[in-house]
Formats: C-alpha cells, sequence, structure tokens
C-alpha cells in the first residue's frame, strides 16, 4: 500500500516552485498525497496539484523567460499595492478553468491573511483563483484584495506554514516543504545577459524593491526585509511546534521573488532537496 501524506507548502515566491519538484519526487517515491494546505505561493501550487492541473501548469511555467515574466507585471498607480496581480491568473484561467475548492478531487485549504481584524482567513471552499490571489497579496507589492468586510493580504504574514489546516487523518504522514530554509550560497544563478535592457530594469526592480535588499534604502525594501525577517522566525515556530513527520528544506537564497522564469532549474532544486530528505530519515 502507498503511504498517505498530508501535505503543507510554505509561502516563499517563486522558489514554490520547489513544491512542483517536492510534489513530483513524492510521487514517484511511492506516496499519495491525500490532502494539502498552502500559503501564498504555497496556496497556488497546493491548489492546482489538488485540482489535478498541476501538469499543465509545469509545461507552462517551464517555457517562461525574463521577458514573460515582465510581461505578466501589471503595474498600477493604486497607493496600496505596485501590481495589480491579475494578469497572471487571467492567462491561467485560459487553459485551467477556475474551480470550487470543495469540488477538488483532494481535500485543500488556503490560508490569506485579514489585515483589519488581525487574524488567518482560511479558504475550504469557494473559487481556487480567489483564494489564491488573495493567499499571494504580498504587502505593498500586490495590491490587497476586498473580502466580504475586510481587506486580504498574503497568508505568510500570519501563517506561512499552515499545518493545523491541512485536512489530515490518522496514518498519515506529515510533511512540510520548507521555503526558507538556511541559505546555500553556491546554487548557480541566472547568468545570461541577453535582452541587456529588459535584464537590467528587472535586476533593478527585483534586487532593489521586491526581494528586501539590504543595500538599498527603498520604503519597499525595507518592508520586505522586515517581513521576510519576521516570516522566518514564524515559519520556524510553526515547525517546532507541530513537529512534522518529515521537513523538506528549500534554501531561502535559492531564488528571488520574481525568478519564475528560472522554473526548471527550482522544480530540480525540489526534487533532490526531497530525495535527501527522504534519505536522511529511515523511517519512511
Amino acid at each position: 500500500m502507498k503511504q498517505n501524506v498530508a501535505l503543507v507548502l510554505s509561502s516563499g515566491g517563486s522558489r514554490g516552485l520547489a513544491h512542483i519538484g517536492v510534489i513530483n519526487e513524492l510521487v514517484k517515491q511511492g506516496f499519495q498525497i491525500t490532502s494539502v494546505s498552502g500559503s501564498s505561493i504555497g496556496a497556488v501550487m497546493g491548489g492546482l496539484y489538488a485540482m489535478g492541473k498541476i501538469q499543465e501548469y509545469t509545461e507552462w511555467v517551464s517555457s517562461f523567460n525574463k521577458r514573460d515574466v515582465w510581461g505578466f507585471m501589471d503595474f498600477t498607480l493604486a497607493y496600496n499595492g505596485l501590481l495589480k496581480g491579475e494578469r497572471v491568473f487571467d492567462k491561467m484561467k485560459t487553459f485551467i478553468p477556475d474551480m470550487n475548492i470543495e469540488d477538488m478531487p483532494i481535500p485543500f485549504a488556503a490560508v490569506a491573511t485579514d489585515i483589519l481584524h488581525e487574524k488567518e482567513v482560511v479558504f475550504t471552499k469557494g473559487s481556487f483563483y480567489e483564494a489564491a490571489r488573495a493567499s499571494v497579496a504580498i504587502p505593498a507589492v500586490f495590491t490587497p484584495v476586498k473580502y466580504t468586510d475586510t481587506i486580504l493580504v498574503d497568508g505568510g504574514i500570519l501563517n506561512p506554514i499552515p499545518i493545523e489546516y491541512v485536512s489530515r487523518k490518522n496514518g498519515d504522514l506529515l510533511i512540510v516543504v520548507n521555503l526558507y530554509g538556511d541559505k546555500k550560497t553556491d546554487i548557480p544563478k541566472e547568468t545570461n545577459t541577453n535582452n541587456g535592457y529588459l535584464n537590467r530594469l528587472m535586476n533593478t526592480i527585483s534586487t532593489l524593491i521586491l526581494t528586501g535588499d539590504k543595500n538599498s534604502a527603498g520604503y519597499y525594501s525595507l518592508l520586505s526585509g522586515t517581513t521576510s525577517a519576521m516570516v522566518h522566525r514564524i515559519a520556524k515556530m510553526s515547525i517546532e511546534k507541530h513537529k512534522p513527520d518529515l521537513v523538506i528544506n528549500i534554501p531561502h537564497d535559492s531564488a528571488n521573488t520574481f525568478d519564475f522564469y528560472r522554473a526548471k532549474e527550482l522544480i530540480e532544486l525540489g526534487e533532490n532537496a526531497t530525495k535527501k530528505a527522504l534519505q536522511k530519515t529511515k523511517a519512511f
């Protein structure tokens, strides 16, 4: 019999593409994922898997280059965010139709943050895309989402690793994918310098604004860096509290927020991290 797994996918920007590699390797090794929860990018990947559409997404995102990523950045003049965050989901809907979470073949939960009432909002029913858009709303980067009587932002703010919301049954292994693992500075970086102007523009936005580079004194950099430190601490505390059966760590410096053009590399990173974690754990 296959070992059932309750899988928890953390927030973490484009590093979340490693979630695909983790899922691929778990399935390859004979595990059966029977429930998923996720926050931010973890909610996107987890929902796509629960829908049975992760392969379609993988083929699409693996074709990206830097220009494609730039093309999905729908800048806005709104006072509460740089990006509307709608263009990429609109494109996804053309080949992955929306589905209500309660109709997914695998139980799934997505987490967002109610910023007005300072609490988590857990989506276990309703539109997948609406839940995903709320869950990825990085403060000051993506515009927040109005929801009933409140405003929602990124789920990672309060719960980057939503272990308590996965629908785990007796006997299920609890496996967490943590995108806030220790740094690994020898991870290869993108070196292609074609399309010089576009690369410089992308790098400026990605490095100085969106990733919290400590050499930048910009408002968004400061906010992002502060949030990142907070999220790292919360993630660590959540793992220590819930003591999952297996934690698959992805180095937190393996990619910047919008490095989706590095999909193949990051998916492979997830596969390799899963192999190593399973080899180190003799219990499985």
